[in-house]
């Protein structure tokens, strides 16, 4: 059985880095609601508590039961799990004079400490809370201060009970990462041999199990998580995969072919559908962004239930749902848990009534691509930029004509060729060209024009959940612009993004 790391979720927004820094030190980890984890098992080697927006003082602030966990599993409470167990079992916690947030330099005070083992002096820790602890239970110990911080960090005595005020997931603490090998590998006791192969292995097994000699569809986009389960199926049951790929006529220039030689050289058994002329016909003067992907993704369902009925006797659909999808899915505020529909093939289960399979259901992107490389997948795909499953249809910010995709469509190529041939392309998490229901006077020669507007937008992310905009260099964005206009027929004005998200989502519509 794979030996793991339990993290309970008090709603912060970093539990899921936490989740990463775990996995990347090749400790198999999951996540889960404080009020909805599974029973706690042999295979668990340890347990993590994680931060909150809520205060330990706050009568809505999560409470739990830590009698089947605390002292009898190692555990690490980080921020307000650090709080929770100073509060709830003798302590005192209060509002912080001054609110802690920021760079802090940590003075290990107990030198024996197994858990601060290798810690320079001084170490920066990052702190992100507004109360603290101002006395400790009469059988903890402290074992680091920071300057404001006196219980910056302690243990239970006769316990493998740790609690730090700080965030060891985040960048700005600078040897977070040693501090969380240290639980789980000295403390925890994990083999750290959860790895890319170890993954693939396992899970090649596990979906012959499952799967035996039934058909499975699969329905591809072209990004990463579904030609990463697709090749992962087709190693485990080979011809009985039947991959789909739906031209929904929103695609970037030439995607549909490119994708689709890319997937033949990889072995897969692909259907492309060119779906484009339906998808156009009931888009046809439709402005309002909901209802746009509405129709897109209910076409997308019909085009996709047509197509995989013609292949006999199937019994599973593969989707390419990823480990954030999940978690994000699953309430931290009730015990329900329920799984969200991936955007597109949202209703697909329901409406074909077939078993569910998901083979990256416990991985996070990074992992994923990861995986692939494992699995021999060219760096070209991997590293592909994620693509929204409307397409296009989003980032025509008004009714959808074929013109108007094919406008986008030149302009965007020229900005992500530009990216590649610039070596900006893997600097960027999204990248893409929105066109505006903005016309401006532009002069072209000796006419006056009045045409259309684009907007370039690129952002730096590592999960889409939060982004920043890039500072591109001017140069690029003036060969861009410069190109856009001189080469796509329909464009005279050309900006530049620079929102970051929040509070301007990665999308325009």
């Amino acid at each position: 059985m794979q030996e793991k790391i339990i993290i309970l979720d008090f709603g912060s927004q970093y539990t899921q880095l936490i989740g990463r820094r775990v996995r990347e030190l090749n400790v198999y980890c999951e996540i889960h609601p404080f009020n909805h984890y599974p029973e706690i098992d042999s295979t668990v080697k340890g347990v993590i508590l994680s931060g909150s927006p809520y205060s330990v003082r706050d009568e809505k602030g999560p409470r739990i039961d830590l009698g089947k966990i605390k002292g009898k599993y190692p555990l690490l409470g980080v921020c307000y799990g650090a709080q929770y167990l100073a509060h709830f079992f003798g302590g005192d916690v209060a509002a912080s004079d001054s609110r802690e947030y920021g760079r802090a330099n940590l003075t290990v005070t107990d030198k024996e400490s197994v858990l601060l083992q290798g810690i320079s002096e001084n170490s920066q820790v990052w702190m992100s809370h507004g109360d603290t602890i101002i006395r400790l239970p009469d059988n903890y110990k402290i074992i680091a201060s920071t300057q404001d911080v006196e219980n910056a960090a302690f243990k239970i005595a006769d316990e493998d009970t740790y609690a730090i005020q700080f965030h060891p997931e985040v960048y700005h603490t600078v040897e977070g990462t040693k501090i969380l090998e240290n639980f789980l590998v000295n403390i925890c006791g994990c083999k750290q041999d959860w790895t890319p192969d170890s993954f693939i292995e396992t899970t090649i097994a596990q979906l012959r199990s499952k799967i035996g000699d039934d058909k499975v569809v699969l329905g591809l986009s072209g990004g990463v998580d579904s030609s990463v389960a697709g090749v992962l199926l087709h190693k485990a049951i080979g011809k009985n995969l039947t991959c789909i790929f739906v031209d929904n006529g929103l695609l970037r220039k030439n995607e549909f072919q490119d994708v689709l030689d890319s997937y033949q050289h990889m072995g897969l058994n692909v259907i492309g559908v060119d779906a484009s002329e339906r998808f156009w016909t009931d888009l046809k003067g439709v402005r309002d962004p909901e209802t746009k992907r509405k129709i897109i993704g209910r076409d997308f369902i019909e085009v996709f239930d047509i197509e995989a009925h013609k292949i006999q006797d199937v019994k599973w659909l593969a989707q390419g749902t990823i480990y954030p999808d999940v978690i994000e899915s699953v309430s931290v505020n009730g015990p329900s848990a329920t799984i969200k529909s991936h955007h597109n093939v949202g209703g697909l289960p329901e409406k074909m009534h077939l078993k569910v399979v998901e083979p990256l259901n416990l991985l996070f992107k990074d992992e994923v691509r990861r995986v692939g490389r494992a699995l021999g997948i060219k760096q070209e795909l991997l590293g592909r930029h994620p693509f929204p499953g409307p397409g296009l249809g989003i980032r025509i910010l008004s009714d959808v004509t074929p013109e108007k995709v094919r406008v986008l469509q030149e302009a965007d190529a020229i900005f992500v060729n530009g990216l590649k041939e610039w070596g900006l392309y893997d600097k960027v998490w999204q990248a893409g060209v929105m066109l505006l229901p903005v016309q401006s006077v532009g002069v072209m020669g000796d006419e006056r024009t009045y045409e259309n507007v684009v907007a370039l937008r690129a952002v730096a992310s590592t999960d889409g959940m939060t982004a920043d905009w890039v500072h591109l260099p001017y140069e690029f964005l003036a060969k861009v612009s410069n190109d856009i206009i001189n080469k796509v027929r329909g464009i005279n004005r050309v900006v530049y993004d620079i929102s970051s998200k929040p509070p301007a989502t990665i999308e325009w519509e």
